[in-house]
């Protein structure tokens, strides 16, 4: 398989429960490094909330992903919002939900709802989209061989990232993974 399903772009919404306002983010990331600047971003602009709870999943294959409950008791915040990722198979997706408290406690089955809605009201303001999975590969080629390797990029649809041309040329681009094999062993024959 060789797409995934994420949000086009950012996108907001807000659940209210018993005096306390949960306010949700929504954002297409690909990074731990995204994920960071934006967390540290919100937490600066909501600093007087009582609780940042987000969670996040990376990778086409889903393979790194964070709950954090921010002071919650343990599995109320991050948990439900990673499961409504899980069931909607979002990857390379961060949603923080910031809770400004309202005088009442909610429980942990409480909390615990209100941190699913919120994270369903955010989903459902955001376009979903489908991305094709890419892998980038570099070649190195003998300046003769330019037409053949353009010819080849141009005929299998490759997007270049980069190329440098010398005696010695480099190309840099990106294959769709389902084609990468197919993709390779054309270049392979090259030599």
């Amino acid at each position: 398989m060789d797409t995934y399903q994420t949000i086009q772009s950012q996108a907001t919404g807000i659940y209210k429960d018993k005096g306390s306002k949960f306010l949700s983010f929504a954002f297409p990331v690909e990074t731990e490094d995204e994920v960071k600047t934006i967390v540290a971003k919100l937490k600066k602009e909501y600093y007087d909330a009582c609780h940042h709870c987000y969670a996040y999943i990376l990778g086409y294959n889903s393979e790194k992903y964070r709950e954090n409950d921010d002071g919650e008791p343990s599995g109320t915040a991050g948990k439900p919002i990673c499961g409504q990722l899980r069931s909607k198979q979002l990857t390379n997706i961060l949603i923080m939900v910031v809770r400004y408290f309202g005088g009442t406690k909610l429980g942990v089955s409480g909390l615990i709802e209100a941190y699913k809605t919120a994270t369903i009201d955010v989903l459902q303001n955001a376009k979903i989209i489908e991305k094709i999975v890419l892998k980038e590969h570099q070649i190195s080629f003998n300046y003769e061989q330019m037409n053949t390797v353009m010819k080849i990029v141009k005929d299998l649809n490759l997007q270049v990232v980069s190329q440098s041309f010398d005696n010695r040329s480099q190309l840099v681009f990106k294959v769709r993974l389902s084609d990468e094999n197919r993709v390779l062993e054309v270049f392979q024959k090259l030599k």
